[in-house]
């Protein structure tokens, strides 16, 4: 079995490297999109909008030209990507559809309420076809139901959203928060919406979705991590078996690094920026935003392991508990996580405000830095279509 050791400088800029964090853009404007979500393979989506939404923030940081207007058109109007159930809600290329048949077969066989959706079901498709797109306030059956966040919930809500894991639904579009729901047999193409799903087993699924989640990072190491959320009946025995099985295929390579006792795995189809990696090239020093449920920061222990950085998003611990903020962004400089930075876009008055920076220890707050934080708040402020900046601490 193929075994690759790296320095922890080399491991933190082989992923850095993989994610288009480090270095020139390697991902530019529509095509930049769908490019790094097929490498990723689904983005995490989060609703809350502090200064953008969380799918957005993975992108500002890594696509050359991007703009939120982007990637909207590439979900609601060229259809290249979709909203689906993959880690947690997430966003996926459009093609990827075929391989969620077992998620959408379970909620068709499977889930709560299954007797009061399947009875409003077929009504409301006959209203969306008739209609065009709705949301759930458009559909009014008088029916409150137990759903997983509450027992008063609407039964067009539990409805709409449990046919949409069943795939018969897709997002069509969104009003801020709300969803309007469309049949998926309009927007998605037939050959796709027809598929038989490529994995035959359990097994290979699982291993399709290893590979998947350890392209999304770089290097992931087999042990529990929120890296593995949702992937279907994968407990520690059938990982360990799927590690196995794609060693043995050669799919994976072994990955050593400086001073971490447990082994690290890459993709094999990696081993050419691997090689580049251990040349110790010159590379471009970028600081960056990075959201809070980035691909790159899903496993935490990982990067405290790689890049001695703990992060914790605080936006569900109780104020009097946060050691910083609700939202809070890490500030990654180069190949270190210089510190994190508290943003809030102020859409009455177009202001991007700056609420605090913290510096990590070791981390000098010296004139370069100082430029290139401002330079680094600039572009955010662009991407946020803010045309202020307001300062409430002096850098």
């Amino acid at each position: 079995m193929e075994q690759i050791f790296l320095t922890n400088k080399q491991a933190r800029r082989f992923i850095l490297l993989k994610q288009g964090l480090i270095g020139g853009y390697r991902f530019s404007g529509k095509r930049g999109i769908l490019e790094f979500i097929k490498q990723a393979g689904c983005i995490q989506f989060d609703p809350i909008d502090i200064c953008g939404k969380n799918a957005e923030l993975v992108l500002q940081a890594r696509i050359k030209e991007f703009s939120k207007q982007k990637l909207y058109e590439l979900l609601y109007k060229e259809r290249s990507l979709i909203d689906y159930y993959d880690k947690n809600l997430a966003i996926i290329g459009v093609e990827d559809w075929i391989y969620f048949g077992r998620i959408r077969d379970y909620y068709r066989n499977h889930g709560r309420n299954k007797v009061e959706i399947d009875a409003v079901a077929d009504q409301i498709k006959d209203f969306i076809w008739r209609n065009g797109p709705v949301c759930s306030k458009d559909i009014d059956f008088g029916q409150k139901i137990d759903w997983y966040w509450g027992n008063s919930t609407s039964l067009s809500r539990v409805a709409l959203e449990t046919m949409y894991f069943r795939g018969e639904l897709i997002i069509h579009h969104k009003k801020g928060a709300i969803k309007y729901y469309d049949l998926a047999e309009n927007y998605i193409p037939e050959q796709v919406l027809k598929a038989e799903e490529p994995n035959k087993d359990d097994i290979e699924y699982m291993k399709w979705n290893v590979l998947r989640r350890i392209s999304a990072v770089g290097l992931l190491w087999n042990k529990p991590s929120d890296a593995w959320l949702f992937i279907r009946n994968m407990k520690s025995k059938e990982r360990n078996q799927v590690f196995d099985e794609l060693l043995r295929e050669d799919k994976i390579i072994i990955i050593t690094v400086q001073d971490i006792k447990e082994k690290f795995y890459c993709l094999k189809s990696d081993m050419g920026l691997l090689q580049l990696i251990l040349s110790n090239p010159v590379l471009k020093r970028r600081m960056e935003f990075i959201a809070p449920l980035d691909n790159m920061i899903w496993d935490r222990r990982l990067i405290k392991a790689i890049f001695n950085y703990d992060y914790k998003w605080e936006i569900y611990t109780p104020q009097t508990e946060r050691k910083y903020g609700y939202y809070v962004l890490p500030v990654l400089y180069g190949d270190t996580f210089i510190g994190r930075i508290e943003l809030v876009n102020d859409r009455k008055n177009k202001c991007l405000q700056v609420k605090n920076i913290w510096l990590e220890e070791g981390s000098k707050p010296t004139k370069k830095l100082e430029e290139n934080l401002k330079s680094a708040v600039n572009k955010f402020a662009d991407f946020n279509g803010c045309h202020t900046i307001q300062y409430s601490i002096v850098l």
